[in-house]
């Protein structure tokens, strides 16, 4: 079965902005995806979040355009009601980082890729860099 992983919207940053130093491990992550062999989901946050921040640098238009190329790529986990209220009564720090950790949980995902891994300690699934993902998977 393909691993799913809920990538946090800083790798999305770092992909779509070609972020250096991180854009390369974040490249490769889409890459095996591209190639079939994971599944990439990120949550409506995300989309909503990449798209304020590049919007202040970029024109508007191609920052969508960003996205939908982007959105070929990753599953979107939504973002509802049941989501705010987990997020309202967790023990998460960041309410924005609670409503990414529960999004990738109702997605069914196994590994959360971040580069704040000290952000999810309250994560019950796995939390890894890409650096640290990629590192895995080259021992399997």
């Amino acid at each position: 079965m393909k691993q799913r992983l809920f990538l946090d919207a800083n790798i999305m940053l770092d992909l779509l902005g070609e972020r250096i130093p991180f854009y390369e491990s974040a490249a490769k992550i889409a890459t095996l995806a591209d190639r079939g062999s994971i599944q990439l989901v990120v949550s409506a946050l995300s989309y909503a979040i990449i798209n304020f921040l590049f919007s202040k640098y970029e024109n508007p238009e191609k920052v969508k355009e960003k996205l939908r190329k982007f959105r070929i790529l990753s599953e979107i986990s939504p973002v509802n009601e049941l989501t705010i209220e987990k997020g309202l009564n967790s023990k998460f720090g960041d309410f924005e980082d609670s409503l990414q950790y529960y999004c990738a949980l109702d997605a069914d995902c196994n590994i959360i890729v971040t580069r704040n891994p000290n952000d999810f300690r309250e994560s019950d699934i796995p939390v890894m860099t890409a650096e640290e993902y990629l590192r895995s998977i080259k021992k399997v």
